[in-house]
């Protein structure tokens, strides 16, 4: 979340609401707004305080149409309302709390067999508030797990973690928090994330782990989990070095399962350690719940795990944070339950099908490029063609926010600067309908960009943001 400073100068604001926010008389006192960088002297009626927050959060984007976040935006009513019942209930109240922490064991024993874990029974792991906190703990764990390899020279040693420069900003995080150096393969040509054997080649004694992406943010790719084992297959069998893969699947990880069965990317792979996935993004749950799951408890540290009394039992607990509210794990059971294998199969399949139609059509508008077609992740990225001089990507995100739309625009990371793209994320309740929309005000934009002199986003980087 990004950091917040107080206000610069005093509040001074002479704004006043609506009388009717007020008591039953109009006229009974609530004329002057209350302040808004300090508490208020007294109390507001429910009423007021309600209206004057939904009047003000109008202004936000509208969720459903936003094409950067890959984030549930749409639920059914029975799972709002199972939230609902269950937000003031602690998570980490495990004694308290019993059946919900059963449903959390339970999530995490149908993960482990999604993910085809060699024993799901003794496979080992947790909820999280997103998969940036598993992230975060899956690095602990591999960090720990060297050190304790290499007690020899560690602290002298500094570990380091190999990954593609795509990565999502938490991993950048916790090489920064955890001191960890960071080793990025960097982009190259047409290929927009990590090479097996460049990962490879950046390994060595020093290297806790190297960390593959089912489902780039960047582009909505793959990348080749298997071909990346066997390229650390082969390193060990030069080097002796055995370096375990963590698999970032904070989307794919529930895409991959349901839609591309014979994609060998999960615990099938013996060097595969953990696995991370977000229960908020196509894990078709409202934000934030994630997910991280070990191969067995060998994989875990025993001395990262906490344990509480739990019913006269003992309860192991592992996580960054502490008291989180319980809804989105008891949703996220709700969602399993619900539908199942083929139920979780046939909305990923609707939302694939709308992105790589989407992806078409946006093609055959004559002035865009695809980098990709939707056709793993829901997503899909492009730029203009290389004739378009009139206008860029940066354009274009401006204009369809006026039309509403959230389409982020962003430039490639080092070796691929050159390149900026737009990209669209598909999620369930993103409908053939709405991508209809979409391309219509896309296209009716068009012959007024094509108008224009030249590009007018000055600022690139202020222009739109990247969001993962």
């Amino acid at each position: 979340m990004p950091l917040h400073t107080g206000p610069k100068q005093p509040d001074k604001r002479p704004a006043t609401v609506n009388p009717f926010y007020g008591q039953a008389n109009p006229v009974g006192g609530m004329t002057e707004a209350p302040p808004q960088h300090r508490l208020p002297d007294g109390p507001l009626p429910p009423s007021t305080a309600y209206q004057l927050v939904h009047d003000e959060l109008m202004l936000d984007g509208n969720s459903r149409l936003n094409l950067a976040t890959f984030v549930t935006t749409w639920m059914e009513p029975q799972a709002r309302v199972l939230m609902d019942e269950c937000s003031d209930k602690n998570m980490i109240d495990k004694d308290e709390y019993p059946r919900t922490a059963e449903l959390e064991r339970r999530c995490v024993a149908m993960l482990a067999d999604l993910w085809n874990a060699p024993d799901p029974s003794a496979a080992v792991g947790c909820s999280t508030t997103g998969s940036s906190e598993a992230c975060m703990l899956a690095g602990m764990a591999l960090k720990r797990r060297w050190a304790k390899r290499n007690a020899d020279r560690y602290p002298g040693a500094r570990p380091n973690l190999v990954m593609g420069v795509n990565v999502q900003v938490c991993w950048d995080k916790f090489c920064n928090f955890w001191e960890v150096e960071p080793r990025l393969v960097p982009m190259e040509g047409d290929r927009f994330h990590l090479d097996p054997q460049a990962a490879a080649e950046l390994c060595d004694e020093n290297t806790i782990g190297v960390v593959g992406i089912l489902g780039s943010t960047f582009d909505g790719s793959y990348e080749p989990i298997a071909e990346l084992c066997a390229a650390l297959d082969e390193l060990q069998s030069r080097t002796g070095l055995d370096i375990p893969v963590h698999v970032d699947g904070a989307s794919g990880a529930m895409v991959a399962p349901f839609l591309d069965e014979d994609l060998v990317w999960d615990f099938r792979l013996p060097r595969v350690s953990s696995i991370n996935t977000s229960g908020h993004k196509y894990g078709l749950v409202y934000p934030g719940v994630g997910w991280a799951l070990w191969r067995s408890d060998a994989e875990l540290p025993e001395e990262l795990v906490f344990r509480v009394n739990y019913l006269g039992g003992d309860m192991p607990t592992f996580a960054l944070n502490f008291s989180r509210p319980g809804a989105q794990v008891v949703a996220q059971y709700y969602t399993f339950l619900r539908l199942g294998r083929e139920g979780y199969r046939a909305v990923q399949q609707t939302t694939r099908d709308v992105a790589m139609g989407l992806a078409e059509r946006v093609e055959a508008l004559g002035d865009f490029r695809l980098l990709t077609r939707g056709d793993q992740l829901p997503v899909f990225a492009f730029t203009t063609v290389p004739d378009i001089t009139s206008y860029d990507v940066f354009d274009v995100s401006r204009r369809m926010r006026e039309r509403g739309w959230l389409l982020p625009a962003y430039t490639f990371p080092e070796n691929r600067q050159d390149l900026s793209v737009l990209r669209v994320v598909c999620r369930n309740g993103f409908s053939s309908d709405l991508a209809e929309l979409f391309v219509e005000d896309l296209g009716s934009l068009l012959p007024e960009l094509r108008q224009q002199q030249h590009p007018l986003a000055r600022d690139k980087g202020a222009a739109t943001g990247f969001h993962h």
